[in-house]
Formats: structure tokens, sequence, C-alpha cells
């Protein structure tokens, strides 16, 4: 995992955990149409951050959609297995400007910045607890 995303994941331990499923399902699709307004932004300048960011939108959106939450339109992905799903999208997005070589232009800030937030967002969500005996059963199966 990028070391921004280290940082803010740390960072955010202790913190109350604030943000609502509702609210969660927000931040999702407005993430996501930040990194879809984002690549019609980069397109002119730089291709390579353009699709990087249309990556990217489009894993946040899928994810978000297809995830057992208010808002969410298949139920695909339970929410609780969702911080384990976000993280993997906040390093992919922090990864991006390395994986497709633009990682010394100033569209990287952008990718860095994203990948910081979904991290953020996704340790300050209010997941609920397994259900009591699901221990008991995971360890049976």
């Amino acid at each position: 995992m990028p070391a921004l995303n280290s940082i803010f994941r740390v960072a955010a331990k202790p913190l109350p955990r604030m943000i609502s499923p509702q609210a969660q399902s927000v931040v999702d699709y407005a993430i996501a149409g930040s990194f879809l307004a984002a690549a019609g932004w980069f397109w002119a300048r730089n291709k390579r951050a353009a699709i990087a960011s249309l990556l990217c939108g489009g894993a946040k959106l899928a994810v978000a959609m297809i995830t057992d939450h208010p808002g969410g339109l298949r139920r695909f992905i339970n929410f609780p297995a969702r911080r384990e799903i976000d993280l993997g999208l906040a390093a992919m997005v922090a990864t991006m400007p390395k994986f497709l070589a633009f990682k010394d232009e100033p569209e990287r800030m952008f990718f860095m910045a994203e990948g910081a937030l979904i991290t953020l967002t996704g340790e300050l969500t209010r997941f609920p607890e397994r259900p009591a005996g699901a221990k008991e059963r995971a360890r049976a199966a």
C-alpha cells in the first residue's frame, strides 16, 4: 500500500466511525464522478492520466453499484467486505501514476489525493459487525 494511504489509515484508526452507510453510498458515487470528470479534464493534456482516471472511476462506480448498501443497485458484495475492497481500490488508485508512467507529472497528485480520500472514508465508515455466531460458523466451514 502506498505510504500516503498507510499514513491516513493509521491516522484514522483512533477516530470515531462517523460515516453512515447512506453517506458512504453518496461518497462512493461522488468519488466515481470526480474520476470521470477528471478524465475529461486530463484528456487534452495527458492521455495516460485520463485513461487511469476512467479505469479508477469505472472500478469505483462498479463496486458502489453492486454493494449491499443503500444506493447499491445489485447486492453482490456485502457491505462489511467493502472495507477491504476500498483499501485495494485506494492502493490501485495511488499506484496508477507509476503503473501508467506519469509519476513525474502534476496529474499524479490527483491520484494520490483520491487514494488517500478512499482510504480515509473507508476507515471512518460505520460497517456493521458480524452477527453473533458468524465467527464460529466461519471456523467450522
